[in-house]
């Protein structure tokens, strides 16, 4: 990332940063602060918020179910 000063605000009036990731990941968003009246408790200053690495994180959607039936032409 070419800019490392580049931040965000969340409604709650969180504070964001986001940094280079690490192998598998582009980019990961840390929480640089948290406001005195956010009551979301995951919420934790310093900490990481999405590291989006492909092969750590489990699948979004659920596989179709095998159809032994079924033969694709």
């Amino acid at each position: 990332m070419s800019d490392p000063q580049l931040s965000a605000r969340l409604s709650c009036g969180c504070m964001l940063s986001f940094r280079e990731g690490v192998e598998g990941s582009p980019v990961t968003v840390v929480l640089q602060s948290k406001a005195p009246g956010c009551t979301v408790t995951i919420h934790v200053a310093g900490l990481p918020l999405y590291d989006h690495r492909e092969a750590l994180r489990p699948a979004t959607r659920p596989l179709a179910p095998v159809q032994p039936d079924y033969e694709d032409n």
